[in-house]
């Protein structure tokens, strides 16, 4: 349903704050707006179903008992594939409505988050699953979309950094290469030069030729010659890897650039694959990563379920 005029002007308000106020990525921003708005969509049903306890954008107690009760309906929610929302998902979007009060003046609300059970390895793909998958980029990709890819996997780009790429952010000679990357946020966060592997410096040539060598610019461009979308680059690899046979996982975790980025540090971490011929240490990882807090790095030594699974098969047996 279309926002009542009032929901409507503070879904507008909250947009623009977030924009000046805050130091977010352009992502992040877009995320918090879509998940207000559905928390103000699910408002006015409730406003007009007359179930609300009191005005939750005057009263405290009312705000904080309508984002419990929206947490509820969060939790037996259920997604396309019939699971419930996660709980980082959950929380993800109480943080929304969270900064949504907040910047509004009316204080953060007291609910309660989900609790998130102990963390895990990523979503990595295994060797095997990695090599079919790069055999069908370098068979159905274009240039553009080869180096979507092999940026995510080779150099371990998020997806927002791989679009925000300009050709003058490129260093390349025959025998090396780097990338300079925008850190996170909205005055730029810190930035980080990665060094290129060979083969996504080859898929890089290849795509500079095809664009015409051009010394400034959106370096992965959409038809009309701008930068492509998050959405659009997400989609080229979550195709491509359909085509592989990669799907989401059995926990319903779609495959992305992201997994693509969590293989690349699983790889280097752990010295899987020709990526890291020995384990990297996690400093080094993370800071090729862009990583800020080096626990977030410390995820990939964990173990998987498949670790957890040869520990078992590995216990004697009476047969």
């Amino acid at each position: 349903m279309d926002l009542p005029d009032g929901l409507a002007a503070e879904l507008a308000a909250f947009t623009e704050r977030l924009a000046s106020a805050t130091d977010l990525g352009a992502a992040t921003r877009d995320k918090y707006r879509r998940n207000t708005a559905a928390f103000l969509t699910w408002l006015a049903d409730a406003r007009e179903a007359g179930a609300l306890d009191g005005d939750p954008l005057t009263d405290p107690a009312a705000r904080d008992w309508a984002v419990r009760d929206w947490r509820r309906t969060l939790k037996n929610t259920r997604t396309k594939r019939g699971t419930h929302l996660g709980a980082a998902t959950i929380n993800n979007r109480l943080s929304a409505v969270d900064a949504f009060f907040a910047l509004r003046g009316s204080g953060r609300p007291a609910v309660v988050r989900e609790h998130l059970p102990r963390p895990s390895a990523p979503r990595a793909l295994d060797q095997r699953t990695l090599l079919r998958f790069l055999r069908t980029v370098a068979r159905d990709a274009s240039a553009r979309d080869r180096a979507i890819c092999h940026l995510a996997y080779y150099a371990g780009l998020r997806v927002a950094e791989i679009i925000a790429l300009d050709v003058a952010d490129l260093r390349l000679s025959a025998r090396k290469g780097s990338v300079r990357v925008r850190g996170k946020g909205r005055s730029g966060g810190k930035d980080r030069t990665v060094p290129l592997h060979a083969q996504v410096r080859s898929t890089l040539e290849e795509l500079l030729d095809e664009l015409g060598r051009p010394a400034a610019g959106p370096l992965i461009r959409n038809r009309d010659g701008a930068g492509l979308s998050t959405r659009a680059a997400n989609t080229v690899v979550t195709t491509l890897g359909a085509a592989a046979g990669i799907g989401p996982s059995d926990d319903g975790e779609s495959f992305g650039p992201h997994v693509l980025r969590h293989t690349f540090g699983t790889d280097l971490v752990r010295g899987r694959g020709e990526v890291a011929a020995a384990p990297v240490d996690v400093v080094l990882v993370a800071e090729l990563m862009g990583h800020a807090d080096l626990n977030t790095t410390r995820r990939y030594t964990l173990p998987t379920d498949a670790d957890k699974t040869r520990a078992l098969n590995a216990l004697t047996t009476d047969r």
